[in-house]
C-alpha cells in the first residue's frame, strides 16, 4: 500500500497507524517519486524502521548523516530520529517499508537487555545493510518474507511475522556495533526538534531567526551551524520551503484561491507568494491549481 501523504504532527511526528490489527507492525511499498510532496519529507517516529530498495536509487538524510541505498540494499533507522528520504536521480526509486514498535520485540525480560540500550544509543541512528555479510543478507531476506506475508494474510501469518522481525533484530544487534550514550547528542537532537515544531507550529505567521533560536535555547550564530548541518539550509530558507510545501496541499481544494492560500500560509502579499512558488515549484500556484484539477 502507497502512503502518498502521511501526516506528520508539528512536533514532526508521523501519524500514520504503523500495525495490522493484531500486530503493531507495518510493512508496505512506497514510490518515493508518488508522494505529495515528490519525496519524503522530515519526520520521526517512536517505530524502528527496515527499507529493502527493490528499484533505483534513495538518498536518505538521518539527524546529520546523508546516507545514498542502492537497489537490493537496505536501513535500519532507529526509533525517534528525524529522517527523510529523496529520488533525487529520478531513477524511480521504490522500496519496502518495515516498521515495528520497540515493544514488539522479545519479551518484557529481555528487551531490557537486548532492546532498551539500542534503541537509546546515541551512535545508532542507523545502520546501512549491505549485501557482503551473512547478517545483511538474512535481514533483506526477512523484510521481504515479513512483506509477503502481510500481504497474503495466510493463516497464522502473525506468529511468522513475529518470528522473522526477532530474526531481522538479533542479525542486527550481533553486528557488534559498540553503544554510546552521550548527553550531548541527546540534547542536540532536541533542540533542532524543538526548533522544527515552533517553525511547523508557527509557519503561518511572522518567524523571525531570533524566534527560531529561541525555541532552541541557541544563538542565532548556533541556531544557523544546526540548520545547515542538519537541513542543509538557512532556518528562514527552512520556513519559506515548508510554507511552500503546505501550500501545494491547499491549492488541491477547488474552493480556495491562490490568494487565501498565500495568506493560509503566512504570505501577506499574493505577489510574493507566486513569485516564491514559481522559484520553488517552476510554475505559477494558478497554473499548479489547474494541473491537479485536470489529474482528477
Amino acid at each position: 500500500m502507497q502512503i502518498r501523504d502521511f501526516l506528520i504532527t508539528p512536533q514532526l511526528e508521523e501519524l500514520t497507524q504503523h500495525k495490522t490489527v493484531q500486530l503493531p507492525v507495518a510493512c508496505y511499498e512506497t514510490t518515493i517519486k508518488q508522494n505529495v510532496h515528490g519525496h519524503i519529507p522530515l519526520h520521526w517516529h517512536n517505530e524502528i524502521q527496515f527499507v529493502l530498495v527493490t528499484n533505483g536509487k534513495a538518498f536518505f538524510q538521518i539527524n546529520e548523516e546523508e546516507v545514498v541505498v542502492q537497489k537490493g540494499e537496505g536501513i535500519f533507522i532507529n526509533s525517534g530520529c528525524l529522517h527523510r528520504a529523496d529520488d533525487q536521480t529520478a531513477s524511480d526509486c521504490v522500496y519496502i517499508c518495515l516498521n515495528a514498535s520497540p515493544l514488539t520485540l522479545l519479551t518484557q525480560d529481555l528487551h531490557a537487555k537486548y532492546v532498551h540500550p539500542y534503541i537509546q544509543a546515541t551512535n545508532l541512528a542507523y545502520v546501512k545493510i549491505g549485501t557482503d555479510g551473512d547478517w545483511d543478507k538474512n535481514i533483506l531476506r526477512a523484510v521481504m518474507e515479513i512483506h509477503q506475508l502481510i500481504e497474503q494474510k495466510s493463516p497464522y501469518f502473525e506468529i511468522s511475522v513475529l518470528h522473522h522481525l526477532n530474526f531481522i533484530w538479533q542479525n542486527l544487534i550481533m553486528n557488534g556495533i559498540p553503544l554510546e550514550h552521550k548527553e550531548t547528542e541527546i540534547v542536540k537532537n532536541q533542540r533542532m526538534k524543538q526548533m522544527l515544531i515552533y517553525i511547523h507550529a508557527h509557519f503561518n505567521e511572522r518567524i523571525t531567526l531570533s524566534d527560531i533560536a529561541k525555541a532552541g535555547q541557541l544563538s542565532r550564530s548556533e541556531t544557523c551551524r544546526y540548520f545547515q548541518r542538519i537541513v542543509k539550509q538557512s532556518p528562514l530558507s527552512y520556513v519559506m520551503d515548508y510554507r511552500i510545501k503546505r501550500s501545494l496541499l491547499l491549492l488541491q481544494d477547488p474552493n480556495t484561491s491562490v490568494t487565501d492560500v498565500g495568506y493560509q500560509v503566512g504570505f501577506n502579499s499574493t505577489s510574493y507568494f507566486i513569485a516564491k512558488f514559481r522559484e520553488s515549484v517552476g510554475m505559477t500556484p494558478l497554473a499548479y491549481k489547474k494541473e491537479k484539477k485536470q489529474l482528477l
